[in-house]
Protein backbone atom coordinates (compact mmCIF):
# COMPACT_ATOMS: atom_id res chain seq x y z
CA UNK A 1 0.00 0.00 0.00
CA UNK A 2 2.62 2.44 0.73
CA UNK A 3 3.89 1.78 -2.68
CA UNK A 4 0.60 3.23 -4.46
CA UNK A 5 0.99 5.99 -1.82
CA UNK A 6 4.06 7.07 -2.95
CA UNK A 7 3.34 6.16 -7.20
CA UNK A 8 0.16 9.10 -5.81
CA UNK A 9 2.20 11.55 -4.19
CA UNK A 10 4.78 11.51 -6.90
CA UNK A 11 2.33 12.44 -9.27
CA UNK A 12 0.77 15.51 -7.09
CA UNK A 13 4.61 16.43 -7.19
CA UNK A 14 5.02 15.70 -10.87
CA UNK A 15 1.87 17.52 -11.41
CA UNK A 16 2.46 20.66 -9.08
CA UNK A 17 5.99 20.76 -9.51
CA UNK A 18 6.32 20.48 -5.66
CA UNK A 19 10.34 19.49 -5.13
CA UNK A 20 13.21 21.85 -7.20
CA UNK A 21 16.88 20.14 -7.29
CA UNK A 22 18.18 21.03 -4.22
CA UNK A 23 15.41 21.43 -1.78
CA UNK A 24 15.56 20.43 2.09
CA UNK A 25 12.30 19.98 2.73
CA UNK A 26 10.85 20.47 6.56
CA UNK A 27 8.31 17.73 7.29
CA UNK A 28 5.77 18.47 9.87
CA UNK A 29 5.70 15.51 11.83
CA UNK A 30 2.62 15.95 14.22
CA UNK A 31 3.01 11.99 15.43
CA UNK A 32 -0.31 11.13 13.90
CA UNK A 33 -1.19 8.61 10.82
CA UNK A 34 -1.09 10.97 8.32
CA UNK A 35 2.26 12.87 8.94
CA UNK A 36 4.01 9.41 9.70
CA UNK A 37 2.90 8.15 6.71
CA UNK A 38 4.35 11.08 4.65
CA UNK A 39 7.73 11.32 6.10
CA UNK A 40 8.11 7.21 4.89
CA UNK A 41 7.13 8.22 1.88
CA UNK A 42 9.08 11.08 1.01
CA UNK A 43 12.20 9.13 2.83
CA UNK A 44 11.45 6.68 0.20
CA UNK A 45 11.07 8.60 -2.99
CA UNK A 46 14.35 10.84 -2.40
CA UNK A 47 16.15 7.38 -3.17
CA UNK A 48 14.99 7.09 -6.52
CA UNK A 49 13.22 11.08 -7.70
CA UNK A 50 15.18 12.52 -10.39
CA UNK A 51 15.39 15.66 -8.56
CA UNK A 52 17.86 15.37 -5.22
CA UNK A 53 16.29 16.56 -2.19
CA UNK A 54 16.91 15.85 1.75
CA UNK A 55 14.65 16.30 4.51
CA UNK A 56 14.26 16.87 8.35
CA UNK A 57 11.04 16.56 10.63
CA UNK A 58 9.68 18.90 12.98
CA UNK A 59 7.28 18.39 15.31
CA UNK A 60 6.11 21.31 17.42
CA UNK A 61 4.83 19.79 21.15
CA UNK A 62 1.66 21.46 22.49
CA UNK A 63 2.52 21.60 25.74
CA UNK A 64 0.68 19.01 27.11
CA UNK A 65 1.71 15.87 29.29
CA UNK A 66 0.15 13.75 27.42
CA UNK A 67 2.48 14.16 24.45
CA UNK A 68 5.31 11.97 24.20
CA UNK A 69 7.82 12.20 21.60
CA UNK A 70 10.45 9.85 22.24
CA UNK A 71 9.01 6.67 19.50
CA UNK A 72 8.97 9.50 17.14
CA UNK A 73 12.59 10.38 17.88
CA UNK A 74 13.73 6.72 18.36
CA UNK A 75 12.25 6.72 14.70
CA UNK A 76 13.99 9.59 12.95
CA UNK A 77 17.28 8.25 14.68
CA UNK A 78 16.78 4.34 13.16
CA UNK A 79 16.41 6.05 9.31
CA UNK A 80 18.64 8.95 10.20
CA UNK A 81 16.13 12.05 9.50
CA UNK A 82 16.91 14.78 10.95
CA UNK A 83 14.74 15.61 13.67
CA UNK A 84 13.68 18.85 15.62
CA UNK A 85 10.96 19.24 18.37
CA UNK A 86 9.65 22.81 19.37
CA UNK A 87 8.20 22.64 22.76
CA UNK A 88 5.20 25.07 22.85
CA UNK A 89 2.84 26.29 25.27
CA UNK A 90 0.15 26.27 22.49
CA UNK A 91 -2.28 23.86 24.89
CA UNK A 92 -1.58 26.89 27.91
CA UNK A 93 -2.44 29.51 25.40
CA UNK A 94 -5.76 27.85 23.27
CA UNK A 95 -7.30 26.13 26.61
CA UNK A 96 -6.65 27.98 29.52
CA UNK A 97 -5.73 31.75 28.60
CA UNK A 98 -8.32 31.94 25.74
CA UNK A 99 -10.55 29.16 26.89
CA UNK A 100 -11.42 29.25 22.78
CA UNK A 101 -15.07 26.94 22.99
CA UNK A 102 -13.83 26.27 18.66
CA UNK A 103 -9.82 26.15 19.34
CA UNK A 104 -9.26 24.82 15.58
CA UNK A 105 -7.88 28.16 14.03
CA UNK A 106 -6.05 29.22 16.55
CA UNK A 107 -4.24 26.45 17.34
CA UNK A 108 -3.83 25.39 13.38
CA UNK A 109 -2.11 28.91 13.45
CA UNK A 110 0.08 28.59 16.15
CA UNK A 111 1.29 25.57 14.89
CA UNK A 112 1.77 27.06 11.33
CA UNK A 113 3.56 30.00 12.24
CA UNK A 114 6.20 28.42 14.55
CA UNK A 115 6.79 25.36 12.07
CA UNK A 116 7.32 28.11 9.32
CA UNK A 117 10.37 29.58 11.74
CA UNK A 118 11.77 26.66 12.70
CA UNK A 119 11.92 25.18 9.07
CA UNK A 120 13.19 28.96 7.99
CA UNK A 121 16.08 28.54 10.67
CA UNK A 122 17.24 25.29 9.28
CA UNK A 123 17.54 25.88 5.92
CA UNK A 124 14.46 24.63 4.30
CA UNK A 125 12.75 26.01 1.51
CA UNK A 126 9.96 23.88 1.12
CA UNK A 127 7.62 22.69 4.15
CA UNK A 128 5.24 19.33 3.19
CA UNK A 129 2.50 18.71 5.11
CA UNK A 130 0.33 15.40 5.35
CA UNK A 131 -3.17 16.84 4.24
CA UNK A 132 -4.90 14.11 1.90
CA UNK A 133 -7.59 14.38 -0.18
CA UNK A 134 -10.54 13.78 2.36
CA UNK A 135 -8.81 17.32 3.84
CA UNK A 136 -9.26 19.24 0.67
CA UNK A 137 -12.86 17.84 0.21
CA UNK A 138 -13.58 18.75 4.34
CA UNK A 139 -11.95 22.11 3.66
CA UNK A 140 -14.43 22.67 0.64
CA UNK A 141 -17.61 21.68 2.01
CA UNK A 142 -16.87 23.26 5.38
CA UNK A 143 -15.97 26.49 3.10
CA UNK A 144 -18.79 26.33 1.24
CA UNK A 145 -21.59 25.86 4.13
CA UNK A 146 -19.58 28.00 6.86
CA UNK A 147 -18.31 30.53 4.76
CA UNK A 148 -20.28 30.68 1.91
CA UNK A 149 -17.05 30.61 -0.43
CA UNK A 150 -15.99 27.88 -2.93
CA UNK A 151 -12.21 27.38 -1.74
CA UNK A 152 -10.21 24.60 0.12
CA UNK A 153 -6.08 24.94 0.18
CA UNK A 154 -3.76 24.76 -2.82
CA UNK A 155 -1.23 22.02 -3.52
CA UNK A 156 1.50 24.46 -3.38
CA UNK A 157 1.29 27.76 -1.37
CA UNK A 158 3.69 30.46 -1.78
CA UNK A 159 4.88 32.35 1.62
CA UNK A 160 5.91 35.53 0.56
CA UNK A 161 7.05 36.92 3.84
CA UNK A 162 9.38 34.40 4.51
CA UNK A 163 9.95 33.16 0.66
CA UNK A 164 9.54 29.32 1.33
CA UNK A 165 6.67 27.14 -0.19
CA UNK A 166 4.23 24.69 1.48
CA UNK A 167 3.61 21.76 -0.59
CA UNK A 168 0.82 18.73 0.16
CA UNK A 169 1.97 15.44 -1.88
CA UNK A 170 -0.74 13.38 -0.53
CA UNK A 171 -3.26 15.75 -2.05
CA UNK A 172 -4.35 12.79 -4.47
CA UNK A 173 -3.98 10.43 -1.62
CA UNK A 174 -7.16 8.81 0.52
CA UNK A 175 -7.16 9.00 4.34
CA UNK A 176 -8.02 5.11 3.91
CA UNK A 177 -5.24 4.15 2.38
CA UNK A 178 -3.22 5.90 4.88
CA UNK A 179 -4.75 4.44 7.28
CA UNK A 180 -4.33 1.07 6.12
CA UNK A 181 -0.45 1.74 5.49
CA UNK A 182 0.21 3.36 8.51
CA UNK A 183 -1.45 0.13 10.62
CA UNK A 184 -0.24 -2.50 8.48
CA UNK A 185 3.50 -0.88 9.20
CA UNK A 186 3.03 -0.22 12.92
CA UNK A 187 3.68 3.39 12.78
CA UNK A 188 4.52 4.66 16.22
CA UNK A 189 1.38 6.75 16.28
CA UNK A 190 1.58 9.58 19.18
CA UNK A 191 -1.59 9.58 21.18
CA UNK A 192 -4.13 12.14 20.64
CA UNK A 193 -3.63 15.09 22.83
CA UNK A 194 -6.24 17.56 22.21
CA UNK A 195 -9.62 17.12 24.53
CA UNK A 196 -11.60 18.48 21.35
CA UNK A 197 -10.87 15.97 19.50
CA UNK A 198 -13.85 13.89 17.53
CA UNK A 199 -15.92 16.79 18.22
CA UNK A 200 -14.56 19.54 15.29
CA UNK A 201 -16.47 21.03 12.58
CA UNK A 202 -14.28 19.21 10.37
CA UNK A 203 -15.59 15.49 11.88
CA UNK A 204 -19.41 16.64 11.20
CA UNK A 205 -18.25 16.85 7.89
CA UNK A 206 -16.46 13.54 7.71
CA UNK A 207 -19.45 12.07 9.24
CA UNK A 208 -21.48 14.24 6.65
CA UNK A 209 -19.78 12.49 3.40
CA UNK A 210 -19.88 9.29 5.13
CA UNK A 211 -23.27 9.37 5.29
CA UNK A 212 -23.77 10.64 1.82
CA UNK A 213 -21.51 7.89 0.62
CA UNK A 214 -24.38 5.57 1.71
CA UNK A 215 -26.49 6.73 -1.32
CA UNK A 216 -23.83 7.82 -3.50
CA UNK A 217 -20.68 5.73 -3.20
CA UNK A 218 -18.69 7.92 -5.39
CA UNK A 219 -19.15 10.89 -3.96
CA UNK A 220 -15.40 11.70 -2.70
CA UNK A 221 -14.70 11.21 -6.21
CA UNK A 222 -16.78 13.57 -7.74
CA UNK A 223 -16.16 16.23 -5.58
CA UNK A 224 -12.12 15.85 -5.80
CA UNK A 225 -13.12 15.39 -9.89
CA UNK A 226 -14.62 19.23 -9.48
CA UNK A 227 -11.91 20.64 -7.44
CA UNK A 228 -9.33 19.65 -10.15
CA UNK A 229 -11.55 21.09 -13.03
CA UNK A 230 -12.11 24.14 -11.26
CA UNK A 231 -10.82 27.65 -11.28
CA UNK A 232 -9.72 27.30 -7.66
CA UNK A 233 -6.63 28.80 -6.73
CA UNK A 234 -3.56 26.48 -6.72
CA UNK A 235 -5.41 23.49 -8.72
CA UNK A 236 -4.55 24.58 -12.36
CA UNK A 237 -2.16 22.04 -13.53
CA UNK A 238 0.10 23.31 -15.95
CA UNK A 239 0.27 21.47 -18.94
CA UNK A 240 3.56 22.58 -20.81
CA UNK A 241 7.06 23.57 -20.07
CA UNK A 242 6.09 27.46 -20.14
CA UNK A 243 3.44 27.26 -17.53
CA UNK A 244 5.80 24.75 -15.20
CA UNK A 245 8.32 27.44 -14.76
CA UNK A 246 5.84 30.35 -14.32
CA UNK A 247 4.76 28.07 -11.67
CA UNK A 248 7.75 27.84 -9.50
Amino acid sequence: MLQTIMGQARRAIDDFNMIDEGDKIAIGLSGGKDSLTLLHALYYLRKYYPKKFNIMAITIHPGSDTFKTDKLEELCKNLGIEYVVYHSNIAQVVFDIRKEKNPCSLCANMRRGMLNSIAIENGCTKIALAHHSDDVIETLLMSIFLNGKIHTFSPVTYLSRSDVKVIRPFVYVSEKDIRITAKKNNYPIAGKCCPRDGFTKREYMKDLITSLKKDIPKVKEHIMGAVRRSDIQGWKIPNDENERKDNK
